[in-house]
């Protein structure tokens, strides 16, 4: 999948700044940073930054040695992802008094020869320092120094066993993953971009005060700019958890309807009006939260050059699939072999639909997507005799009732 960076202001740090959130001794963030700029724009009693030092305790501050040692030399044969930023190793690390079982942790390592790492590296810490959900990953710690090898940024975070939805929904190696199992991560992930979207605000109130119209107290709104499947992590019991804020921006403000901002992200997933005009929106978010429903529903990507030129891409090949046509079941996964409630999946194919209107003001909001795949697995669970085996093992074809009045499939 190509990424596509496109920066109108080059970052660099210099030897010696004190831009980055060094050990707990550096007192200043950088105020050449984006995030600080618009976070000193904000009608609310306290700053990002201001929040941040609030909670910064919370993060531990790893030396290099402690990481190289946690991942045997950052070892290739641990590690467990690459991106943009960098590469991703699975490591082990003591607790800070020496006690207790060692932690697995993933350890994100920066790429010295990107131009905008540290920036990115920055706002992870950030974000991630600030914002606390069930469904964003946790960020333990962070690396920042200086050596004869140049900058060295890297992030600690909780190791996630079974990586990424993109991992799981597309590789062929991997059982399918069954269709209440998918409903449930959509909904976990829709649940932490709610949060994003719309739960902020309490965080910004200034003491005790709970409303915020009474309180001078905006909306802190951040908006996510790179939901994709690969950035939807899945714990041990397949539980949804965003990763990778490195692209996350404070939203706009004020009489301010949106930021703008350098065009960045992944092709197939940013909005058509934030590619042509460079306004970031939270409906930008929406419409890429619309692309991963139909790669659920497809298990295709969104870009297959491998496929016919008909098939390439997934939000062009759908369309002659509607979610009230009679050859909808056409373009659901073919390997869940036909175990999954078609009104569930209609519902989800619809609200696809929905986040993807052209006008972003006609998108629903975060909170709207999320009731309605409620909405989706209750449709599920009322459908299926046995929705425990459905969610936990692989689907095979010796498992498969069709109840042919209602035209649901039962498991």
């Amino acid at each position: 999948m190509k990424c596509f960076y496109i920066f109108k202001d080059k970052f660099k740090p210099k030897k010696g700044s004190n831009s980055a959130p060094e050990p707990r001794n550096q007192n200043r963030l950088d105020n050449n940073s984006a995030l600080n700029r618009t976070a000193r724009s904000l009608p609310s009693p306290r700053s990002i930054p201001e929040l941040y030092k609030e909670k910064e305790h919370h993060l531990r501050v790893f030396d290099m040695q402690e990481l190289r040692e946690a991942t045997n030399g950052f070892n290739r044969m641990l590690k467990i992802g690459e991106g943009g930023f960098g590469s991703v190793y699975k490591g082990t690390i003591r607790p800070l008094d020496g006690r207790g079982e060692p932690l697995v942790v993933a350890v994100k390592k920066l790429n010295n020869h990107g131009l905008q790492g540290h920036k990115q590296w920055l706002a992870e810490v950030q974000f991630l320092g600030v914002v606390s959900h069930p469904n964003l990953v946790k960020l333990l710690g962070y690396c920042s120094t200086e050596d004869e090898r140049g900058i060295q940024r890297l992030l600690v975070y909780e190791y996630m066993p079974n990586r990424s939805l993109e991992d799981r929904l597309f590789s062929r190696a991997q059982p399918t993953l069954p269709w209440k199992t998918r409903l449930e991560i959509i909904l976990g992930a829709a649940e932490g971009l709610a949060y994003l979207h719309e739960g902020l605000e309490i965080q910004l109130v200034a003491f005790d005060c709970w409303k915020t119209e009474t309180c001078g107290a905006a909306l802190f709104l951040v908006i996510y700019r790179d939901f994709k499947t690969s950035n939807v992590l899945l714990d041990g019991n397949f539980k949804p958890k965003l990763s990778d804020f490195g692209l996350a921006r404070e939203g706009p403000t004020g009489d301010h309807t949106h930021v703008s901002t350098a065009v960045v992200g992944t092709y197939g997933y940013a909005a058509p009006e934030y590619i042509e005009t460079g306004h970031l929106k939270s409906q930008s978010d929406i419409w890429s939260f619309g692309v991963v429903l139909y790669e659920i529903l497809t298990g295709r990507r969104v870009l297959e050059r491998n496929r016919p030129t008909m098939e390439q891409k997934l939000l062009e090949w759908v369309k002659q699939f509607p979610a009230d046509g009679k050859k909808f079941s056409m373009m659901i996964d073919p390997r869940l072999r036909n175990q999954y409630s078609i009104s569930a999946a209609r519902r989800v194919a619809k609200l696809a639909d929905n986040c993807l209107k052209k006008n972003p003001e006609e998108r629903p909001t975060m909170n709207q997507v999320v009731e309605s795949l409620k909405l989706a697995v209750q449709e599920s669970e009322q459908g299926s005799s046995s929705t425990t085996t459905a969610a936990k093992t692989p689907v095979t074809s010796s498992s498969r009732l069709v109840d042919r009045r209602s035209k649901r499939v039962q498991v």
